[in-house]
């Protein structure tokens, strides 16, 4: 089954899916932020659409490690996904943590390598930086294929 990966923020989710096999990570939207309920309905729909089993969502440290200050959101997001798939019947979908920091600056210089425009990027980023929260959960768990 495939895996889905999340980058959480204040104004759009990056979204990402893998193959699959569970090998790559693949770009599919950036979803424009609306409201709690209505974005979590929408990444639920994305798990169904693509029959995921996992939900990978990056989580925002600070670089010492600790809690940032949109560490507390996005766990505030995590437990209306939970609620929503509880209500939905959603059961045996994983949700679980993957450490996103420098994802965006790894984003940022992918498509400074890819030649892609400072206005383009600014339209994909997150959802470049969802394929490497996902990207890195599939290498970390490359000996469980």
């Amino acid at each position: 089954m495939r895996k889905i990966g999340l980058d959480v923020g204040d104004r759009t989710i990056g979204v990402a899916v893998s193959d699959p096999l569970g090998i790559t990570a693949q770009g599919i939207t950036t979803i424009e932020r609306v409201g709690i309920r209505k974005d979590s309905g929408k990444v639920l729909d994305y798990v169904r659409e693509y029959e995921c089993d996992v939900i990978v969502m990056g989580l925002p440290l600070s670089m010492n490690g600790e809690d940032s200050s949109q560490t507390e959101k996005v766990r505030d997001f995590r437990r209306m996904l939970e609620n929503k798939m509880r209500s939905t019947g959603m059961k045996g979908i994983e949700i679980v943590w993957q450490d996103e920091r420098l994802t965006t600056v790894q984003a940022e210089k992918v498509m400074i390598a890819a030649d892609v425009s400072r206005s383009k990027r600014k339209k994909v980023i997150d959802k470049q930086a969802a394929v490497i929260i996902l990207q890195s959960y599939l290498d970390s768990h490359y000996d469980e294929l």
